[in-house]
């Protein structure tokens, strides 16, 4: 049985995880920080991508990067294109894995004592270091559960990869997008194969960051040397 599914899959899944944590943790960091009469409005073009159906997502991301679209001629002008390459697999990934990492991380930063921060301003700390050094350790947990839906989303993506990337064996197809047209093929036997290995990636994945998390900050609140 051909491999590259689970390989193209896992790259794409790390590539999207840490595209979708750079990106939500900096979305939310501004976001948690807003007080502007946008806010609403900016939340709700963040999260959009959670509440829209995949191919609605593929079709918007295809107006973008299609030939005819802003950033595909912009592309096209530097002599490149995404569409129908492994790079649109990360793309389509990480914009459905982005609200998930972003709306947990600013529902951590959100919890996170702003007396403690204002404390910590009076004694001359730089925003950058109450950032890094207050508010993204209290807020860790949830930072880390941020991640781990992201992974999971981005592992199990379909329709935005689909009609973004395509279905091309070795170069944009991935487990989900391998089981669909296994069983569109009548290869059912194969496509359970491929079922049973992503659960046990998934399942290794939250179980493991699960007992990563409980090491790390366990019940008495401080995390263990």
């Amino acid at each position: 049985m051909d491999a590259s599914p689970l390989w193209i899959s896992l790259k794409t899944a790390f590539s999207a995880t840490f595209l979708a944590f750079i990106l939500g943790v900096s979305a939310a960091k501004l976001m948690s920080g807003y007080r502007g009469r946008l806010k609403s409005i900016l939340d709700g073009v963040l999260i959009l991508p959670l509440v829209l159906p995949p191919t609605v997502v593929g079709f918007l991301l295809l107006i973008l990067f299609g030939k005819h679209g802003p950033l595909g001629q912009l592309l096209s002008s530097l002599g490149t294109t995404v569409i129908f390459s492994w790079s649109a697999t990360v793309i389509a990934s990480t914009v459905v894995a982005f609200p998930l990492m972003y709306r947990t991380a600013l529902g951590a930063f959100e919890q996170v004592d702003p007396n403690m921060l204002d404390a910590a301003r009076t004694l001359g700390v730089s925003e950058r270091s109450i950032f890094t050094r207050i508010t993204i350790p209290l807020a860790w947990p949830g930072i880390v559960a941020g991640t781990i839906l992201a992974f999971a989303r981005a592992l199990g993506e379909f329709g935005a990869t689909l009609m973004l990337a395509g279905n091309i064996p070795g170069k944009t197809q991935t487990i989900p997008l391998a089981i669909f047209f296994l069983v569109e093929s009548g290869q059912r036997d194969k496509a359970a194969v491929w079922v049973l290995i992503i659960i046990a990636i998934s399942l290794a994945t939250i179980v493991g960051l699960h007992f990563w998390t409980k090491r790390q900050i366990p019940a008495g609140g401080r995390p263990e040397k």
